[in-house]
């Protein structure tokens, strides 16, 4: 009994990306600003390979806690669950040069497709558990890196 508290606490923690995600009102942009601004300042410094590695660990941690949270909360996909727009903003910028602009905009197309939910980003919410959690914002941060990067070869 007491484990299984204390693994409701940290998948708590990583799936409201360490509060982030009771944060007012816009909580998943809060944690996709939180997610750019860590890139900028750290994150673009890990090699490819690392960082590739890393957003894969993000991604089963995120699933397994937003489907932890989900089941806890009883509720599909919950407000404060933002480890999603985390790692989705991350895949969008994953490669890019960390300038301030290129880091605006990988937000800003990000969070357009992650709001707006073209298909077929909208779809993959329908896959079970912290799997439609976390599918949306992947496949939102993969278009959002496709148009960046060919944005940044264009340019």
């Amino acid at each position: 009994m007491r484990e299984d508290r204390r693994v409701k606490k940290i998948a708590t923690l990583w799936s409201t990306a360490f509060g982030i995600g009771y944060l007012p009102l816009i909580p998943g942009t809060w944690a996709s600003l939180a997610a750019a601004l860590l890139y900028r300042m750290i994150l673009f410094r890990l090699s490819g390979a690392l960082f590739a590695l890393f957003l894969v660990l993000v991604f089963f941690l995120g699933t397994l806690s937003s489907g932890l949270l989900a089941r806890v909360l009883e509720h599909k996909d919950p407000r404060p669950v933002v480890i999603d727009e985390v790692c989705g903003q991350w895949i969008a910028l994953f490669l890019v040069p960390a300038t301030w602009t290129n880091v605006i905009i990988g937000f800003l197309l990000f969070r357009a497709f992650d709001v707006v939910k073209p298909f077929p980003i909208r779809k993959v919410e329908s896959l079970p558990r912290g799997w439609g959690i976390m599918a949306d914002d992947v496949l939102a941060g993969v278009i959002s890196a496709v148009i960046l990067h060919g944005y940044l070869l264009l340019k």
